[in-house]
């Protein structure tokens, strides 16, 4: 059952961030597309499932925030990524601040996943500090 809760969590991972992506090229060009109500349905969707196999994972493996450092710092991670997120896609009040504010999400995203797969909470920062 923790395989199968895994590859749910990472096909989810996968989906979130390809559709974050998505947005934020039609926030970029100013698409229509952003206010579809599929657009403002199927995150929440997605995302809700992501997080709740998250949860599920951690309790079936005991490795919780606060107890697993990496897990903490992926917690983390996720509040820093929904608020760069929120400013990006919706309250950003002009363009450049928008735009940055999907690139710090997108790298925060990245940095994230590079924490799940090292399970070090430094992520890919670990390997920028040996350069």
């Amino acid at each position: 059952m923790y395989l199968g809760i895994k590859h749910l969590h990472v096909l989810c991972a996968v989906l979130s961030g390809f559709g974050f992506a998505l947005q934020g090229i039609w926030m970029t060009v100013r698409s229509p597309l952003l206010n579809h109500r599929l657009t403002r349905v199927v995150p929440h969707v997605v995302d809700t499932i992501f997080l709740a196999s998250a949860i599920t994972l951690a309790v079936m493996s005991g490795q919780l925030p606060f107890v697993a450092p990496w897990v903490t710092a992926k917690v983390i991670g996720l509040v820093v990524y929904i608020l760069f997120g929120a400013v990006a896609l919706r309250l950003g009040p002009t363009m450049r601040v928008r735009a940055t504010a999907l690139v710090a999400a997108l790298l925060t995203f990245s940095w994230i996943v590079s924490v799940a797969l090292t399970k070090n909470p430094a992520g890919f920062l670990a390997f920028v500090g040996d350069l």
